[in-house]
């Protein structure tokens, strides 16, 4: 469906707004998120990416299974990570897949519990006139999952789905990871509330 074809690539995730947090905490909900979708924490890493601009935070799994289309599918279906940074943040995390050649999904999550959710096959998409040219065709598409999820988090859809090209960090599941904000690994991105009284001894 994509009109750019292959220079856009399948992938998904978990995003939500920057909150900052302890790193040992999450490589630890990381950790037991992952065993609870059935995969050993030694065969997996979570990478995160920060949007300093309007302050958003992706975390995705590092895995063979969480790569190309199949990956896509993986996000589509697996939410032990989304669950839990929701229940103990309080904040909305979406989790999403994006397939450019066959489908877009999100599934939103607040308190532990799924509490919305959209998917869209590209296969029943009638456009109309109007996205005849490449201008028209975004802006039909800026109103599909990603478009609606891009705007709730304050940003365009071709930033979203852009997404994965951003620097990150990779954290390592299968070894305790040394306590510390999150905002330490991302100084030029985030510029932000960095709650010091979290990390006092």
């Amino acid at each position: 469906m994509s009109r750019l074809g292959g220079l856009l690539e399948t992938h998904g995730g978990y995003l939500c707004r920057y909150e900052d947090v302890d790193v040992a905490w999450l490589v630890r909900l990381a950790h037991d998120a992952i065993l609870e979708d059935g995969h050993s924490p030694s065969q997996v890493g979570l990478q995160i990416t920060v949007l300093g601009g309007p302050q958003l935070v992706r975390f995705a799994f590092d895995a063979a299974f969480t790569y190309g289309r199949r990956g896509a599918q993986w996000y589509c279906e697996n939410h032990a990570l989304a669950r839990r940074l929701s229940e103990h943040l309080r904040l909305p995390i979406h989790a999403y897949g994006y397939d450019p050649d066959d489908f877009e999904q999100v599934l939103a999550f607040g308190n532990g519990r799924r509490v919305g959710g959209e998917l869209l096959r590209y296969e029943d998409v009638e456009l109309d006139d109007e996205a005849d040219d490449e201008a028209g065709f975004e802006r039909a598409a800026e109103r599909w999952p990603l478009g609606h999820l891009a705007r709730v988090l304050g940003l365009r859809r071709g930033e979203l789905i852009r997404i994965p090209r951003r620097p990150t960090v990779l954290l390592e599941l299968s070894k305790p990871a040394p306590p510390g904000p999150l905002w330490q690994l991302f100084p030029e991105a985030v510029r932000l509330k960095r709650r010091p009284e979290l990390y006092a001894s």
